[in-house]
C-alpha cells in the first residue's frame, strides 16, 4: 500500500474485490426467458459482515430505549456477536440461559442479522461455582458446554467465538489457565475447535485474539499445520488508550492473511471521547464519568471512517464487529458507540449508513435481450429484483451473487 495514495487505491480495491462481473439469466416462474424485459437490481444485504455486539437486543431497558437500539441496529448492520461467556450464561451448575439467547437469536433471524456466538472457551468471565471443582472436572464440563451450546444452537447461530485469548490464558491461575499452561495453547484450542466442528460440522469456526504479536502468529501456524478445524482468525482491535496508525492496520491485514484464512476484526473499539492513559491498565473499572463529546465524534468520524475503508479494502477482510453499538451499558462505560446513551446516531454511524447502504452498494436498471440475459457489475450480496414485461407486468423475485463460484445466476421471478 502506497501511503500518500492509500485512499485511491482503497477504492480501486474495493471495486476489485467487492464487486463482481454478473451474468444475469431471467426466467419466468414456468422456466421461459423473459425477453426484453426492464429488471431493476437492489442490494437488499451485502455479502459482506458489517455487525456489532448486540448485547442490547431485547435487553435494554425501557421501550422507548431499546426500540430506538433496535431499530438503528438493523437499519445499519447485518451481523451481530451474541454473548455466551460461561459465568453469565451458566450463573449456577447446571442452569443455563438459553431462553434469554433464543430471543436474541431470534430478533436476528427476524431482520435478515446472521448470529454469531462470543466465546465459548475463556479464561475471563469464569463461573464462580466452578473455582471449587478440580481441574479434571472443569475441563470435562467446558467439553460439554461447547458441545451441548453449539449443538443447541445449530440453524439459529452457526458462527461461533470458539476460543479467546489463548496466547495470554496460561497467566490466569484457573482451570482453564492452568490447562492451556500445561498442554500449550496450540493443542487446547485445536480440542475446543474439534468439539465444535463435532458439535455442527457446517459451523464457521474462528480463534479470536487481541494479542497482536509473534505468540498470536505461532498459534495460527500451529493450527493450521495441526489441521485443526478453524475456519476463520478473529482479530481484536480496542483501541481505548490510542489509534492504531492507519499503517499499523493494513501491515496487521498483510500479517494475518498469509495464513489463508479470511480474516474478521471481531472487537473494534475507537471512542468518541477521551482515551484511557497510557498507565491505565485496569481493563474491569466501569467509568461513570467518561462521557462522548462533539470534538472526540468529530475524531472518531474521521479515524472511523478511513479504517473502515481501509478494512472493506482488503481483500482477506470478511467482518468488522463494532464494539460497543451504544454508549449505554458499553463496556468500562466508554464512549465506544456508534450510538450515544440515548440512542441518537453519532457522525460515524450516518457515515456507515451512507457508505454500506447508499455509496457502496448496487442499485441498477438493465434489460434483456431475447434468450433473457443481462449483464452488469454488481457488490457481492442478495438483491431483490423487479421485471417489467413489454405486455406491462410486473414480477419479482430474489437472487444472491456470491463470493465464491460462478457469477452467471438464474432469477425466476413470478
Amino acid at each position: 500500500m502506497s501511503m500518500p495514495n492509500w485512499l485511491a487505491e482503497a477504492q480501486v480495491r474495493i471495486e476489485s474485490h467487492r464487486m463482481a462481473d454478473v451474468a444475469l439469466n431471467l426466467t419466468g416462474a414456468d422456466g421461459r426467458p423473459l425477453s426484453h424485459a426492464e429488471v431493476s437490481l437492489e442490494l437488499t444485504r451485502h455479502a459482506f459482515k458489517l455487525g456489532a455486539n448486540g448485547f442490547g437486543i431485547g435487553a435494554i431497558p425501557g421501550a422507548d430505549l431499546r426500540e430506538r437500539y433496535e431499530e438503528r441496529f438493523a437499519a445499519l448492520l447485518n451481523y451481530a456477536t451474541l454473548p455466551f461467556y460461561w459465568g453469565g450464561y451458566e450463573r449456577e451448575p447446571g442452569r443455563t440461559d438459553e431462553n434469554r439467547l433464543e430471543v436474541m437469536a431470534d430478533w436476528c433471524a427476524r431482520h435478515g442479522i446472521s448470529a454469531k456466538g462470543h466465546p465459548l472457551v475463556w479464561h475471563e468471565v469464569f463461573p464462580a461455582w466452578a473455582t471449587t471443582l478440580d481441574d479434571a472436572d472443569v475441563l470435562r464440563r467446558q467439553q460439554e458446554r461447547v458441545k451441548r451450546i453449539v449443538s443447541y444452537f445449530k440453524g439459529r447461530i452457526d458462527i461461533w467465538d470458539v476460543v479467546n485469548e489463548a496466547t495470554v490464558s496460561h497467566t490466569f491461575d484457573n482451570p482453564i489457565g492452568r490447562w492451556i499452561a500445561r498442554e500449550g495453547d496450540v493443542s487446547c484450542v485445536a480440542q475446543a475447535l474439534a468439539w465444535a466442528r463435532e458439535a455442527n460440522p457446517s459451523a464457521t469456526l474462528l480463534y479470536n485474539d487481541f494479542n497482536i504479536s509473534p505468540a498470536f502468529e505461532r498459534l495460527c501456524a500451529g493450527l493450521i499445520e495441526r489441521g485443526a478445524p478453524v475456519d476463520v482468525i478473529g482479530i481484536q482491535s480496542h483501541m481505548h488508550k490510542g489509534r492504531w496508525p492507519i499503517e499499523r492496520a493494513w501491515t496487521v491485514c498483510e500479517t494475518y492473511a498469509r495464513f489463508g484464512l479470511p480474516l474478521h476484526f471481531t472487537e473494534l473499539t475507537v471512542l468518541s471521547g477521551r482515551l484511557k492513559a497510557a498507565d491505565d491498565n485496569d481493563w474491569h473499572r466501569i467509568h461513570s464519568d467518561w462521557h462522548s463529546t462533539a470534538e472526540g465524534e468529530a475524531a472518531q468520524l474521521d479515524y472511523g471512517s478511513q479504517l473502515y475503508t481501509l478494512l472493506f479494502s482488503h481483500p482477506a477482510v470478511e467482518a468488522i464487529t463494532w464494539w460497543d453499538f451504544s454508549d449505554f451499558g458499553a463496556w468500562q462505560g466508554a464512549p465506544s458507540g456508534l450510538l450515544r446513551k440515548d440512542m441518537t446516531p453519532k457522525p460515524l454511524y450516518d457515515w456507515l449508513i451512507d457508505a454500506f447502504h447508499r455509496r457502496w452498494t448496487t442499485r441498477a436498471t438493465v434489460v434483456a435481450d431475447q434468450a433473457g440475459r443481462a449483464s452488469l457489475r454488481a457488490f457481492y450480496g442478495d438483491y431483490a429484483l423487479t421485471a417489467r414485461l413489454p405486455s406491462g407486468d410486473v414480477v419479482r423475485g430474489t437472487g444472491s451473487i456470491h463470493l465464491a463460484g460462478s457469477t452467471e445466476i438464474t432469477v425466476a421471478l413470478a
